[in-house]
């Protein structure tokens, strides 16, 4: 099976037009399934024997990626209690299409800002990801972000998060027939 993938402007890596789109195969979505899942100790060799393919594949095929913008970073995934940001937000905002852009980049300034969502669809059109130590520090956050222009329709508090990587670029579910 091989994936289509089309890029919007400004994405497709560096020269390539907006309207540039790139395959994925089966090795390209098991390397991207392996890395989602853990980038920082899967190695190449690893990844190979997986797809059944060299290791020198893997990195050519994770270079050519990178390459054309389908991978854009490794970031690793902090637990933020235990880095003593007790408190962690969903701040769900609603502002003018027309201001959202911009405002979207001054809310990632804001210290404690974690990443922001400018959402296509629905009033609540910039959701705001953040963190805080306590509720003293929240209102401060919170305060900067009205202060910006944006109406906040809710805060919620996150207890939890749930990550996997994403299922499509990973090996076919086995069904109960495979396993028979």
């Amino acid at each position: 099976m091989v994936a289509s993938v089309g890029f919007n402007p400004g994405h497709g890596g560096p020269g390539n037009p907006p309207w540039f789109s790139f395959e994925l195969d089966e090795v390209d979505r098991a390397i991207l399934h392996e890395l989602q899942a853990d980038a920082r100790t899967t190695t190449a060799e690893e990844m190979g024997e997986e797809a059944g393919v060299s290791a020198s594949t893997i990195r050519n095929r994770i270079e050519r990626l990178e390459d054309v913008g389908v991978i854009e970073g490794y970031h690793p995934h902090i637990d933020y209690e235990a880095a003593n940001y007790q408190l962690h937000l969903f701040i769900i905002c609603r502002v003018s299409p027309d201001e959202r852009a911009k405002l979207a980049e001054e809310a990632l300034k804001i210290v404690g800002t974690v990443t922001v969502r400018e959402m296509l669809t629905g009033p609540s059109n910039l959701h705001i990801e953040a963190i805080a130590e306590d509720s003293a520090a929240v209102d401060t956050v919170t305060g900067k972000i009205t202060d910006l222009g944006l109406e906040i329709m809710s805060t919620e508090i996150v207890k939890e998060e749930h990550v996997q990587p994403f299922n499509h670029f990973g090996p076919a579910p086995s069904t109960d027939e495979d396993e028979a």
